[in-house]
């Protein structure tokens, strides 16, 4: 079965939200390993706190999930094959 132009186009969108915001995620995430507290459940809540409230991080993270939102329709499909390797 072949591909639409608009399954084409949408799987490069997931690409390019996927690809673009990896970087900005990294840059965003700076600090986080500073967090310095004994035990495992306050670090966890510490760096938690710490990227929900960095908009450097929390805008480009929101673009990377909204790409994963935009592949699930294709998981679903025959397509998906022809879609997971350039994704």
């Amino acid at each position: 079965m072949s591909m639409a132009v608009v399954d084409v186009g949408s799987l490069l969108l997931v690409a390019l939200l996927w690809g673009v915001t990896n970087p900005f995620l990294r840059k965003g995430a700076e600090g986080v390993e500073r967090m310095r507290e004994d035990r495992t459940v306050w670090r966890l809540l510490g760096e938690a706190k710490f990227l929900i409230s960095n908009y450097r991080y929390i805008i480009p993270f929101l673009l990377n999930q909204s790409g994963s939102v935009f592949f699930l329709p294709y998981t679903g499909i025959d397509g998906a094959v022809l879609g997971c390797p350039c994704v």
